[in-house]
């Protein structure tokens, strides 16, 4: 018998919930400093950044912070190197490279 969403709580045993689907009670990825994942790194470009912040949505590990409608350099204690960001920045500001 698989559990609604809705009635999910903490006492709702594993073999309840769907494949797939994951609860998160209490505690975050900010809490864990998942960068140390990385086997490659995004270089942040600032001379050729544009801001037009579209490399900032897309970014999974939220590891692009934005202050004041501007892109910062990475958070590289959660940035995993994906190489999202790599991909959708129009204007070559994110090249990576190989390691940490």
């Amino acid at each position: 018998m698989r559990t609604d969403v809705s009635n999910l709580n903490e006492q709702t045993p594993h073999q309840n919930l769907t494949e797939g689907l994951m609860y998160f009670g209490a505690g975050s990825t900010k809490q864990f400093n998942t960068g140390e994942w990385r086997t490659n790194t995004p270089v942040f470009l600032a001379d050729k950044c544009k801001q037009c912040l579209l490399c900032a949505p897309v970014c999974p590990d939220s590891s692009i912070p934005v202050v004041n409608a501007k892109r910062l350099d990475f958070d590289y204690e959660h940035c995993k190197g994906c190489g999202i960001c790599v991909e959708v920045c129009p204007f070559d500001a994110i090249v990576m490279k190989e390691g940490k």
